[in-house]
């Protein structure tokens, strides 16, 4: 039985919600990076780096090329690049939308106390007592 398209496109999600992984994809959106620079940017073991490429590899999402000593990886196809820039515009619509609900509840003259406090008001018991 065939996977149904919503489970394949879920998995690909999945698969690139590592933030290493993303951040790869964002290195490599201007061409081949040598993993040493990759390790530079990213900061983290090698080993750690080693596995999130590799399962980047066998998504066929980027490929790598080795070049003497030298391996660097490659963005397989174009239309990753311009999934992160989607999200990004994604991200920054949806922030844009928080920042305007931040101000509103910041400009609001305070008269109703449920809109004025993020947190109820403390619960009386043994909680806040001095000992």
């Amino acid at each position: 039985m065939q996977m149904p398209l919503y489970q394949a496109k879920a998995e690909f999600f999945r698969m690139l919600g590592h933030p290493v992984r993303i951040r790869v994809l964002e290195l490599l959106q201007h061409g081949p990076v040598p993993v040493r620079e990759l390790l530079k940017e990213i900061e983290i073991e090698p080993s750690n780096l080693s596995q999130q490429l590799a399962v980047l590899r066998r998504s066929g999402i980027v490929i790598s090329m080795r070049d003497g000593s030298t391996v660097s990886y490659a963005l397989a196809g174009g239309d990753v690049a311009e999934l992160l820039r989607a999200a990004r515009r994604i991200l920054t619509e949806l922030l844009a939308g928080q920042n305007e609900l931040l101000a509103e509840l910041r400009h609001t003259d305070g008269s109703d106390p449920a809109e004025s406090s993020a947190f109820p008001p403390p619960r009386s018991g043994t909680a806040g007592r001095s000992r």
